[in-house]
């Protein structure tokens, strides 16, 4: 098929499909783009909002009791940090990112300080979560997840822990 050339002061591009010749004006093409582009960012900003929290089967691991603990008891276990990889996963990496790394949506979790300060940081903000100006950042997961599933998913942080 012949090329043909359109000078540049033309308001139309050319396409030819199989033979068939397609005409569309460059405005409507640059909407047709900024509205899929639109489409997109606003349809992954809301998805992280919608999710159904995932269940952590914290079968293996000791019984905390109900009294929530200050310090992770599960500290280097290799049980607890193996259920807590599968916890953060399915729940958590939407937001905080594959292993921990954020990809600007929420805060790089590795960077957590290590310890029982990072613990009550940690805590605190699964358990309440994160409300600014009306908006939720973090929905809280107490009621949600078991303390073991929480304390688990610390432990696998601590795991992957990153210093500054």
């Amino acid at each position: 098929m012949p090329r043909r050339f359109v000078p540049a002061t033309t308001n139309t591009i050319n396409f030819h499909i199989q033979g068939d010749k397609v005409t569309a004006s460059k405005k409507s093409i640059s909407r047709l783009l900024l509205s899929v582009t639109l489409g997109l960012a606003a349809g992954s900003a809301m998805a992280h909002g919608d999710v159904t929290p995932q269940p952590v089967d914290t079968a293996g691991l000791k019984p905390v009791g109900t009294a929530w603990l200050k310090s992770n008891p599960y500290r280097g276990d290799k049980t607890a940090i193996h259920i807590g990889a599968s916890g953060y996963n399915q729940n958590c990496a939407r937001c905080h990112g594959l292993e921990a790394e954020s990809g600007g949506i929420a805060p790089d979790l590795r960077y957590l300080p290590t310890g029982d300060e990072g613990d009550e940081i940690f805590l605190n903000r699964i358990r309440h979560g994160s409300t600014r100006d009306g908006r939720v950042y973090m929905p809280p997961f107490e009621g949600v997840f078991s303390q073991e599933a929480m304390w688990a998913i610390r432990a696998w942080l601590e795991s992957v822990h990153v210093n500054n």
